[in-house]
């Protein structure tokens, strides 16, 4: 992870995974999540303790965790908004290895009520260059 991310932008990041996991193998392990991290267990443990202290996520030691109703609505605001850039860059003409890039950094810094403007947008793009 960057060193220069905020808390916010961890938990993010976070969400975002542990929502890929559960959706894809039905669970999250601390192991599988600093395995997509590319992070040590131990701070991933520290981080979804703070998580779950915060209401958005179930954690039991040795087990897996899931996300709180809280959780899981970020976690799928987290995935329109980068459905939403990633659309918007690509028509663009942006070239898909930067798209991801730009996304990434991104994703933090813009208001849901950008990313709103950018998707009520999207549709009038994609007409005019059909």
């Amino acid at each position: 992870m960057h060193s220069s991310t905020s808390p916010s932008e961890n938990w993010e990041d976070y969400l975002a995974r542990i929502h890929e996991l559960i959706e894809a193998k039905g669970y999250a392990r601390v192991a599988d999540i600093a395995d997509q991290l590319k992070i040590a267990s131990a701070s991933v443990t520290s981080m979804i303790q703070k998580m779950a202290k915060a209401g958005l996520l179930n954690y039991e030691r040795y087990r897996g965790l899931s996300l709180t109703p809280t959780g899981e609505a970020a976690a799928l605001g987290i995935r329109h908004r980068h459905r939403v850039l990633t659309a918007f860059l690509t028509q663009l003409g942006v070239p898909a290895d930067v798209v991801e890039r730009d996304v990434e950094g991104l994703e933090h810094h813009l208001s849901s009520v950008s990313v709103e403007k950018i998707a009520t947008l999207l549709p009038k793009l994609r007409s005019r260059h059909q």
